[in-house]
């Protein structure tokens, strides 16, 4: 290879990897790391995000197995059943007691 075609090469080389780093958009990333209100802002915001879904999510799944659970008291089964329903006695006496 000649000079000319091994510098043809390296500026493909070169045009690749620029569009790659483009397409990565680590200048703006960069410019994100360096604005430290800006990190600060976003991370509290997705840290309530976060905290507020999975208490959403706690709930609801807590609803679902008390549910379930009156639903297997309904069944009268021996062992599970008394045990279910004293479980659902203290949730509903807990949330008596709350309100």
């Amino acid at each position: 290879m000649t000079q000319e075609q091994d510098k043809t090469v390296l500026e493909a080389r070169v045009e690749k990897l620029a569009l790659a780093v483009e397409k990565m958009k680590i200048a703006e990333y960069v410019e994100y790391l360096s604005d430290t209100r800006r990190m600060i802002t976003v991370n509290f915001f997705a840290g309530v995000a976060r905290g507020l879904g999975m208490a959403v999510g706690f709930t609801i799944l807590g609803a679902i197995v008390i549910y379930l659970l009156r639903e297997l008291v309904l069944l009268n089964l021996p062992v599970i059943g008394d045990f279910i329903a004293n479980i659902v006695k203290l949730v509903d006496y807990s949330l008596q007691k709350t309100l």
